[in-house]
C-alpha cells in the first residue's frame, strides 16, 4: 500500500510564510506528478500547484508568485513553500501523488490535509 504523511501547517499572521510537506511511502515503483489542493469551509477542492516528474511547475492565479512547489525525488517528498500569505489563503491543504505501485498499477493518491490558518 502506499501513504501521504502531510506536515507543516498551522497559524500565521498575514504576510508570513508556512512550508508545507508531503512524504509518500510504501510499496512505490515511480512517482509522476505531485501536487497540492486545498478547500475552504463552504468552497469546493481547487487545484493550488503541481509540480511533474520532470520539474515543470505549473500555478493557480491567485498564488503565483507567492506559492512556490518543489519535489525531492530521492525522499519522495512534495514541499510547498508559501510567502507573503493572505487570510484568503485559509483553508485544509492536501497534497496527492500519480504513483505506479511495485504491482504496477497507477493512481492517485491523496494525503489527510493539514489546516493552514492566516489570521491576526
Amino acid at each position: 500500500q502506499v501513504q501521504l504523511l502531510e506536515s507543516g501547517g498551522g497559524l500565521v499572521q498575514p504576510g508570513g510564510s508556512l512550508r508545507l510537506s508531503c512524504a509518500a511511502s510504501g510499496s512505490i515503483f515511480s512517482i509522476y506528478d505531485l501536487g497540492w489542493y486545498r478547500q475552504a469551509p463552504g468552497n469546493e477542492r481547487e487545484l493550488v500547484a503541481v509540480i511533474t516528474s520532470g520539474g515543470i511547475t505549473n500555478y493557480a492565479d491567485p498564488v503565483k508568485g507567492r506559492f512556490t512547489i518543489s519535489r525531492d525525488n530521492a525522499k519522495n517528498t512534495v514541499y510547498l513553500q508559501m510567502n507573503t500569505l493572505k487570510p484568503e489563503d485559509t483553508a485544509v491543504y492536501y497534497c496527492y501523488a500519480n504513483i505506479e505501485r511495485t504491482s504496477r498499477t497507477r493512481r492517485n493518491y491523496w494525503g489527510q490535509g493539514t489546516q493552514v490558518t492566516v489570521s491576526s
